[in-house]
């Protein structure tokens, strides 16, 4: 009696593919198995949505803006899922001991940090829903889509610049060592002013504005605005073509900039072992 045939190995896409499913089921599956992190990722960040809705009704500001505050408060999500949840991810990794194991894994580093990013967006999206929705409902806030295609096009274009520009900063904030950490906390409060996730960036000084567009998030969030609300297109930048352009050109950029950034970084590992053993 013959032993089965063993099945061969997975190699290039069927691999690649294959450890972006294993890497993104363990948080995807999180979701429903840590429900009281759930709840603190929405209740915490509508108190600080709800302190700026407050302000700008004591302000009389235009109503737009309470929409604008409920879509700055869900997509802060992502930004701080990519800032702590992709760019520190290959830090943490080191830190824990595993990333010698991503290093001699024969699927490549890209494919893992796809299936990390794929996890922590299916996740994310959940948590920026609800806030989205119970926002919405809490300040009486009146969406009016008229293009649900162009909407969700944009969404998915932001999402793909901005993890694009995590996998990036994956490779440099590893190569930085402990400095990861103090970089994700700087970059953490000047881009809620550059971005604009609580008021029309149009608002800020034109070269802030310009140095602010470089930001994924930043054209996505003044695309959805205008997107959303009546009075969105007054309060926009640019307008949504030229954005919808600019955030298709970032997309390329950044995925290719990361494909490369951590092939350099595999190689030099494997090569000089420089990664894993030089202590920080």
């Amino acid at each position: 009696m013959t032993a089965p045939a063993r099945p061969p190995y997975a190699t290039g896409w069927r691999l690649f593919w294959r450890a972006v499913r294993g890497r993104a089921f363990p948080r995807i599956i999180a979701l429903r198995r840590q429900r009281d992190w759930l709840v603190l990722d929405i209740v915490l960040p509508l108190m600080s949505v709800a302190a700026y809705v407050f302000v700008y009704r004591a302000l009389r500001a235009p109503e737009a803006y309470i929409g604008f505050v409920i879509l700055g408060g869900a997509m802060t999500a992502f930004w701080l899922n990519v800032l702590w949840g992709m760019a520190t991810q290959l830090f943490w990794e080191k830190q824990s001991g595993n990333l010698p194991l991503y290093i001699m894994s024969p699927a490549p580093l890209m494919a893992l940090l796809l299936g990390m990013a794929v996890g922590g967006m299916a996740n994310t999206t959940a948590r920026a829903t609800a806030i989205l929705l119970l926002g919405g409902w809490l300040f009486g806030v009146d969406f009016q889509v008229t293009a649900w295609l162009p909407l969700l096009a944009v969404f998915v274009l932001t999402l793909s610049a901005l993890y694009g520009l995590g996998m990036v900063s994956a490779s440099l904030f590893l190569l930085s060592g402990r400095g990861a950490l103090h970089i994700s906390a700087l970059a953490q409060e000047p881009v809620y002013l550059l971005s604009g996730f609580y008021f029309p960036v149009k608002a800020l000084p034109f070269w802030a504005a310009a140095a602010g567009s470089l930001i994924p998030l930043t054209l996505g969030m003044d695309a959805m605005r205008q997107l959303s609300f009546p009075d969105g297109p007054t309060f926009g930048l640019w307008s949504v073509r030229v954005e919808v352009a600019a955030l298709a050109v970032m997309t390329v950029v950044f995925l290719a900039l990361a494909r490369w950034t951590l092939a350099v970084m595999e190689r030099r590992a494997r090569r000089d072992a420089r990664l894993t053993a030089r202590m920080d």
